[in-house]
């Protein structure tokens, strides 16, 4: 509120919390040009308000008071209150990527975070990406320590492209091999997730809303959520860290979104889904899984605790056959499309991925089960999808044996030019090759609130 706010003050006794409040300044009259000085007129808060369902908004309250001292005293003793929260940062290395979505990054970050990160005396070094990979070449570079935090303004490629980064250089700074990696170490800072893309699954699932204010200010008042992050590997190397992977038809769908670069975003979402739906083929593969293995108390023991273990340790589950889609999951993916999740069984850090097998059905089936994740009905009921809980995931795609050897020949050539494409967090990789993924709890810290707390799963859509 500004102009009358201060009368409304006057009327009624307002209890401000001091852990609501992100910024104190001191309030002057200037004239037109006067930069310093001018008449104290007293202090105003700004203040973070959960508005209506997980959006956040800032206001501004006024206090009066025309002695300078009394105002000073106010102003230091308030500032000493908000230095003293830990989470909040203080220096961000921020990234904006100009040509997610409809080249709208820039001005979300100009126009509606920077202004935030300034009142609240927040330091920021901002590179604007200029081509594939320049984040995560500077996060190679970057020295991390000279900052509290590190924001990616942009959509879910952009997003996991900073996150494994980050990922990359922890482990990096940690003398770790980066070609295998069977323990990373944590991220040393948190990052921040500013939505302004064409998919912004990660920050839908942080915040419970598409909202760049909102993800801001979770980011400014330092409410920090540990999430676990995948590890991403062929037998010699680690390929990346991501939250979630698709491969079939979610994979495919991109894949031919990708080639269509030149069509405006939406168009391009749009023609891919039908066009992959038209061309509906199942994918050949071995799928080897762990289960999670949950430790039990067992009070046998005289009140010492053993670990007894679901199935046996370490016993490894194989199925093969032919899938449309299989999704690997450590996050519930909250979207527009998915108000419950696209792995709405999983959370953001019980270090457990979510592993989702579609069989092969008919296209009437398996649009069946799509239509579902807009409902709050179980998208999983059919006889055709399988859900595990797991801890580790291989994928070996099988070339369809007993072909004359010209067709063969043709796979192979095929599979080469990477014919078995991968959605890691919406961004393709071309991996003929058997992937395994491995989830790592609580890996990395991310700007946000657990959503299992908001009341986001009542929202229906009809995105399908």
């Amino acid at each position: 509120p500004s102009g009358d706010s201060s009368m409304v003050l006057q009327a009624q006794e307002e209890i401000i919390e001091m852990k609501d409040v992100f910024s104190v300044k001191l309030k002057r009259r200037r004239f037109v040009g006067q930069k310093k000085g001018g008449t104290t007129l007293g202090i105003t808060l700004f203040k973070c308000l959960n508005k209506e369902k997980n959006k956040l908004t800032d206001c501004a309250v006024h206090l009066n008071n025309l002695s300078e001292d009394h105002c000073q005293s106010w102003f230091r003793h308030l500032k000493e209150i908000l230095n003293g929260f830990r989470n909040r940062p203080k220096s961000l290395k921020v990234f904006v990527n100009p040509s997610s979505h409809k080249r709208e990054a820039t001005h979300v970050y100009y126009e509606q975070v920077a202004p935030l990160f300034k009142l609240a005396d927040i330091k920021t070094d901002v590179t604007v990406t200029e081509y594939e990979g320049h984040a995560l070449s500077v996060l190679k570079e970057c020295e991390l320590q000279a900052f509290d935090g590190v924001v990616c303004v942009g959509g879910d490629g952009s997003v996991s492209e900073v996150a494994h980064g980050l990922l990359l250089k922890a482990q990096i700074d940690a003398g770790k091999d980066t070609d295998y990696i069977a323990m990373p170490v944590r991220a040393p800072v948190p990052l921040g997730v500013i939505p302004a893309g064409t998919t912004n699954v990660l920050a839908h699932t942080l915040h419970g809303i598409k909202h760049a204010v909102t993800a801001t200010l979770h980011i400014v008042m330092g409410h920090i959520q540990p999430v676990d992050v995948c590890t991403f590997s062929t037998p010699s190397k680690l390929l990346r860290f991501g939250f979630t992977a698709m491969f079939g038809f979610g994979a495919r769908t991109l894949a031919l979104a990708e080639k269509h670069r030149w069509m405006p975003s939406s168009q391009r979402k749009d023609f891919a889904f039908i066009k992959t739906l038209a061309d509906l083929k199942p994918e050949e593969c071995e799928l080897s899984f762990l289960p999670l293995q949950i430790p039990q108390e067992d009070s046998h023991e005289n009140g010492r605790i053993t670990l007894l273990y679901l199935g046996s340790k370490d016993q490894w589950h194989k199925i093969q056959g032919h899938f449309l889609n299989v999704s690997i999951m450590a996050i519930p993916c909250l979207c527009s499309m998915a108000p419950r999740g696209l792995a709405p069984n999983t959370r953001l850090n019980n270090g457990s991925m979510a592993l989702i097998v579609v069989q092969n059905t008919s296209r009437t089936e398996f649009i069946k089960h799509l239509k579902r994740y807009a409902s709050v009905k179980n998208e999983f009921n059919f006889p055709f999808v399988e859900t595990y809980t797991v801890q580790e995931v291989k994928v070996q795609p099988r070339l369809r044996s007993g072909l004359d050897a010209k067709e063969n020949t043709y796979l192979n050539a095929a599979s080469a030019e990477g014919n078995y494409p991968w959605n890691i967090d919406g961004d393709l990789m071309k991996e003929a090759s058997e992937v395994h993924i491995r989830v790592h709890p609580q890996l990395i810290n991310l700007y946000g609130v657990d959503t299992d707390d908001l009341e986001s799963s009542q929202a229906t859509c009809n995105c399908i």
